[in-house]
């Protein structure tokens, strides 16, 4: 008798996705690899660059680095200067603007289809002779710096998130804030950013999506015109997830300047490739979608325990965290908001979703999905985030049909996991007056 086949079926490309992305795939003799979807319904053009780089590449000492160099970026190279970037940008109609996260660094434009020569001669320029000077440096760091202050260290969502990461992980560079430790920052010399930006932001690390009204051909002939000489860098260090496993619920307290109480609360999850990823997608809408969904309607309509409910799950490259953040009423008691939550997962755990809840929560999936790829910008972003977490785009194909399978089982399963009290990270913020903050006494 022949051996059951141990494989998971074979995932379905979604119809309409299909027809909607026309994908014409590159890649030059340096490395970079080129995404170009044309689209000629309107004259604009958005061009994004992914860099496979975040403060996931970062180590003790240069924590924050990656996100310094979103903000070096804009400060000129070899042909155009200091503060050209915009400048031409802009005076050719366009907008630029960047990000970083655990796992990617991404710059982004926006400009009429005309201007594609010259957007390419910009960010080429960049990408092959960034200028890196102490006083840029100098000038940056402090931007930063400021940066931290308003955003991490006067900022409860900050302060909280800051904590609870070095509750969730032990070893794992995700224990770090994307900004990084303000010594750190203060420390980045330029040696440091030289070496970085020679690994890191080398075409042999880098993906170009670009999305608009293109001809394919004209396009890639650019493209090797502009950023075929760049010389491909070093092979980045590979990160090594070496987190334990967490074995018992792990608790911090914070005291700050507040008006009430608040909690945050992390769960360990999976990687962005494993299956239950998508499960915890259908579960956060289901919980947090709207004013019905059922923490909204718990803890803030009907048991008025909480001012808002956030659930944040957020994919990553290696094992994220499934975030839950609840500002609570001044006389709130967070032990018993606590409890209330918990109530809600365990009965997620046992019940899993009525068939209602999980059909409206598939269908709000698939809606979002559809409406970031209904502009340049969101399709180029989409494609560009899927490739650089799941390592192709084209696994965006079979999103709708994998979502469309999960059973209330799977929900039931994959809730009981992961909010799992072993698996639990809490912070609480405990409000303290302004005068106990500063040591002053009656």
């Amino acid at each position: 008798m022949p051996k059951a086949s141990s494989r998971p079926p074979a995932r379905k490309a979604d119809p309409a996705l299909q027809s909607l992305l026309d994908v014409h795939e590159a890649q030059l003799s340096n490395g970079l690899r080129i995404r170009l979807l044309p689209n000629p319904q309107t004259p604009v053009v958005s061009l994004y660059t992914f860099f496979q780089v975040g403060s996931r590449n970062e180590r003790p000492g240069i924590t924050g680095i990656s996100h310094l160099f979103e903000h070096m970026m804009f400060n000129g190279a070899k042909k155009y200067g200091p503060k050209e970037f915009d400048r031409v940008l802009e005076s050719n109609g366009g907008r630029s603007n960047a990000y970083t996260s655990n796992d990617m660094t991404v710059y982004y434009d926006d400009f009429s289809s005309d201007a594609l020569e010259t957007v390419l001669d910009l960010e080429s320029d960049r990408m092959r002779s960034l200028r890196i000077s102490d006083d840029t440096l100098a000038s940056e760091r402090e931007v930063v710096k400021e940066e931290r202050r308003v955003r991490v260290d006067n900022e409860i969502t900050g302060i909280l998130d800051e904590e609870l990461g070095t509750l969730v992980y032990k070893a794992h560079p995700y224990r770090w804030p994307v900004i990084g430790w303000m010594a750190d920052i203060e420390n980045i010399s330029r040696r440091d950013c030289e070496e970085y930006f020679r690994t890191y932001y080398a075409p042999s690390n880098a993906v170009l999506y670009i999305s608009g009204d293109i001809n394919p051909k004209k396009t890639m002939a650019l493209i090797r015109r502009y950023y075929g000489d760049i010389p491909k860098g070093p092979k980045p260090i590979p990160v090594i997830d070496a987190e334990p496993a967490q074995k018992g619920e792990r608790r911090a307290v914070v005291r700050h300047p507040a008006q009430s109480p608040s909690l945050m609360i992390g769960f360990r999850g999976p990687r962005a490739t494993e299956e239950e990823t998508l499960v915890l997608d259908v579960i956060q809408y289901a919980l947090n979608k709207g004013e019905g969904s059922r923490l909204v309607k718990g803890l803030v309509y009907e048991q008025q325990v909480a001012v808002s409910v956030m659930l944040d799950w957020g994919w990553r490259i290696d094992p994220g965290t499934i975030l839950f953040y609840l500002e609570l009423k001044p006389d709130s008691d967070p032990q018993k908001v606590e409890a209330a939550l918990y109530t809600e997962l365990e009965r997620m755990a046992r019940e899993g979703l009525n068939e209602r809840e999980l059909q409206k929560a598939k269908n709000n999936l698939r809606a979002d999905q559809l409406r970031e790829l209904g502009t340049n910008t969101g399709r180029a972003h989409a494609l560009g985030h899927y490739e650089a977490l799941l390592g192709s785009w084209k696994e965006l194909l079979t999103l709708p049909s994998r979502y469309a399978g999960i059973t209330n089982e799977q929900v039931k399963a994959t809730a009981a996991k992961y909010f799992a009290p072993e698996r639990r990270s809490v912070v609480t913020l405990v409000p303290e007056t302004d005068s106990a903050a500063n040591g002053a006494e009656d």
